[in-house]
């Protein structure tokens, strides 16, 4: 089937997380991703983390996928210049220097819009390209805390704590992706709006892409004087929505907080005086009466196996679930019915990488290739899109440009 972003041409200019996870989004879905990195060592990415038998990590086979990867010296003039011709042939630009940086080498939305001024031009930053945070650095775990993520991450009685991911380079990629295809859709003047048919600047911050998940805060404190605090595994305002233990050591998350669930949950639980007790009827009343609650729950589950929880609760049509390792990921028959999981083949062997969402019944998604290696693409791109001949290959990597 057709992908959804055919025919559209990205040139993806950064490294690590957050400019490239949007090229990966945007590859899967069909793009020609070209992906610039540094001649030899190439992206950080390809050796953080579980790596294999070749040197290379096993992320960079997800993150890398469907991109074509070339090698330029962008720190040189002759590279710059290479990248600078790419650009002018691309509907979409991706980068995530520093603010400054771009300019600097002569790379920035007004050098590419010279000859080329339909294009799509996405800069992610940590705190944007303006204003008096701009010039900072900006990574997603510092950003992850200015953007209100942090504060409200963790317990109560403890220092607040961040995930064990990149969550903030993540959304802001999330953010990028979303953005371009907002333009990409408004340059076809598909839009039916002024401005169609041409090009624009996408400008997104960590710490905003962070921000625009904090639900109510804002208008909670505005109005009400309200700083959400941390409340470890659970929720403010919403009872009974929590993490269990059970008698085998494992947890449970249970969401009984619809009044109608809410009574099916506590009698399932074996508390028949606490599902028709009036001052348990509403949210708002079994918010007053969190602790006896939480602690009702909590004796029940310490009766039982996580699994039998999960069945009673399933039975009783009340919202519940484990907490997946990935193995459990990987063994559980839903993910594998939805089609979560998508093999590739990297150095003869096979290896499960994660398929992407959301998932399009007309124009699906897939992966053509895993993270490919260091310049495999380097010479049919400047051949393919600049022209370039053998002999200007040859010299371009003579001089290492390339």
């Amino acid at each position: 089937m057709a992908k959804p972003l055919e025919g559209v041409r990205v040139l993806e200019m950064g490294q690590l997380m957050a400019g490239p996870f949007a090229g990966t989004i945007l590859a899967y879905y069909g793009a020609e991703v070209i992906k610039i990195e540094a001649p030899k060592t190439g992206d950080p990415v390809r050796t953080w983390r579980g790596v294999d038998s070749d040197g290379t990590s096993t992320w960079w086979r997800s993150l890398g996928r469907n991109k074509k990867c070339i090698t330029v010296d962008l720190r040189t003039d002759e590279g710059r210049a290479l990248a600078r011709e790419l650009a002018w042939k691309c509907d979409v630009v991706v980068e995530n220097f520093k603010p400054g940086t771009m300019e600097k080498w002569k790379l920035g939305p007004e050098d590419i819009k010279a000859k080329n001024k339909d294009v799509i031009y996405c800069r992610v930053s940590g705190y944007g390209q303006t204003g008096p945070y701009s010039h900072k650095p900006g990574y997603a775990s510092v950003c992850e805390g200015v953007g209100g993520f942090r504060y409200v991450n963790g317990f109560p009685d403890r220092p607040p704590c961040r995930p064990n991911l990149s969550l903030g380079d993540s959304l802001a990629g999330l953010h990028a992706a979303l953005g371009i295809v907002m333009a990409l859709y408004n340059r076809s003047g598909r839009a039916g709006r002024e401005g169609g048919g041409s090009g624009q600047e996408i400008d997104v911050a960590i710490y905003e892409s962070v921000f625009n998940m904090m639900e109510a805060v804002v208008p909670e404190f505005d109005r009400l004087g309200m700083v959400r605090e941390r409340e470890g595994s659970k929720l403010t305002g919403i009872v009974p929505t929590n993490t269990y233990r059970c008698k085998d050591g494992l947890y449970v998350i249970i969401g009984g907080n619809g009044d109608s669930i809410y009574k099916r949950l506590m009698t399932a639980a074996g508390r028949d005086d606490m599902a028709s007790n009036p001052e348990y009827a509403t949210n708002a009343d079994r918010v007053r009466n969190e602790p006896a609650v939480d602690a009702a729950l909590s004796e029940w589950t310490a009766t039982l196996t996580a699994a039998e929880v999960v069945a009673k609760l399933e039975a009783a049509q009340v919202p519940v679930g484990s907490i997946y390792t990935v193995k459990d990921m990987l063994d559980d028959p839903h993910y594998q019915a939805r089609g979560m999981f998508e093999e590739v083949e990297v150095g003869g062997r096979p290896l499960k990488i994660p398929a992407m969402t959301p998932k399009l019944s007309g124009t699906p998604g897939g992966t053509a290739w895993p993270g490919p290696e260091v310049g495999s693409h380097s010479v049919e791109v400047l051949k393919s899109i600049l022209g370039k001949t053998d002999a200007d290959i040859e010299a371009l990597k003579a001089h290492g440009t390339i």
